[in-house]
């Protein structure tokens, strides 16, 4: 395995109330990028997004599942939300260049740390493994690693690879939970709904019901085509939720200031400001102070076209000026590329079409950096 290449993950944690233990879960992933903190009360559950090279990330993740080790428990865990684990899922996600098959092989290492190192049992589910989650959360499958007998406190942890794949929720007014979940039942791939669709229906606070998908044939159903779907059944949305990140090309509204590439750039430039300001000059310090700020901006930014496009300006930029400061190194620049490239793939023809000479230099930015 390249040991350059980059990888997301998204590990889910079933804490979603105390802030403390929050912090501590996200605190630990230092050793890698953390680029969201997503928690939900209702499902008593967050989930970090995450990204790095691989050995980055594999300290990372067992830095955070020792925290869900020694703060979460189980026995005392209430949450509408199906789990089988204090850490209960962590995906691994190629980026760029990285493919399905070293991210497999990453999920493999990190399960068998999480076992030889935590003594916690281990799943595994995503590509290449036969139990699914649902086959886990039914107790249809005995741990891989471990077990059968689960930890006292911390369950089991599930362990995969998988592809890009889009949490997105949907509040429906005026349902209750039986017509919520047979709505649910319906738009499911595995029940002749949509394409790339898994739901699950849940009763939340004040009264609330909430359509709980996973889109995983991005390219074939995107947030846009479930609202259009739910509206052509008539189904009034009061809300819609991003939950975590979402790549910009298959972003809908829902997704604004949510954006993966937005996000990998912001922690590139955030990254690049920390080792400035510990070269400790004037110059240096300064130039800190203006990623952050740089940082700050790109994180929040909207789904709009002209935003899409300067964003992936932005990013590429950064690039130059990381380097020139000597900051730079093959990780962030892998971000910043992942970043601007995502965003490049977003823009419309008609954008491409009407500032033209922009995305034009913009692609030979990016030749350029390919060839590198």
């Amino acid at each position: 395995m390249d040991p350059h290449q980059l990888f997301e993950s998204v590990p889910n944690f079933s804490e979603g109330s105390r802030a403390d233990v929050i912090a501590e879960l996200a605190g630990a992933a230092a050793p890698a990028h953390v680029l969201d903190v997503d928690a939900d009360a209702d499902h008593n559950r967050v989930v970090i997004s995450l990204a790095g090279e691989g050995h980055h990330l594999l300290d990372a993740l067992i830095a955070s599942v020792q925290v869900a080790i020694d703060r979460i428990d189980l026995n005392d865990h209430v949450g509408v939300h199906p789990r089988v684990g204090a850490a209960d899922v962590i995906p691994i996600v190629p980026l760029g260049g990285a493919t399905i098959a070293t991210a497999r092989d990453l999920a493999h290492r990190l399960g068998e740390r999480i076992w030889s190192e935590l003594h916690v049992p281990v799943h595994y589910y995503g590509d290449g493994e036969s139990p699914t989650l649902a086959d886990i959360r039914a107790g249809r499958q005995s741990p891989i690693l471990g077990g059968p007998e689960l930890h006292v406190s911390a369950g089991a942890i599930s362990v995969g690879a998988r592809r890009p794949l889009l949490a997105f929720n949907v509040l429906p007014a005026g349902m209750d939970i039986t017509g919520a979940r047979a709505l649910a039942r319906s738009l499911r791939e595995s029940a002749g709904g949509l394409r790339g669709v898994q739901a699950l229906a849940f009763e939340l606070s004040r009264g609330r019901v909430q359509l709980s998908m996973n889109l995983f044939r991005l390219e074939e159903t995107p947030p846009a085509a479930v609202v259009a779907e739910l509206e052509r059944r008539g189904v009034t949305i009061a809300a819609q939720q991003v939950i975590g990140l979402c790549p910009a090309a298959v972003a809908n509204e829902a997704a604004a200031g949510r954006l993966l590439e937005a996000r990998l750039a912001a922690a590139a430039s955030r990254r690049g400001a920390a080792r400035c300001a510990a070269l400790g000059d004037a110059e240096h310090i300064k130039l800190a102070g203006r990623l952050e700020r740089e940082a700050d901006s790109i994180a929040r930014m909207g789904i709009g076209q002209g935003e899409l496009l300067g964003g992936a300006e932005r990013a590429a930029a950064l690039v130059p000026v990381l380097k020139a400061a000597g900051v730079l190194g093959s990780e962030l620049e892998s971000m910043l590329d992942i970043a601007a490239r995502g965003l490049r793939t977003a823009l419309h023809p008609e954008t491409l079409k009407r500032h033209a000479a922009r995305t034009d230099a913009l692609d030979r930015r990016l030749k350029t950096a390919g060839n590198a």
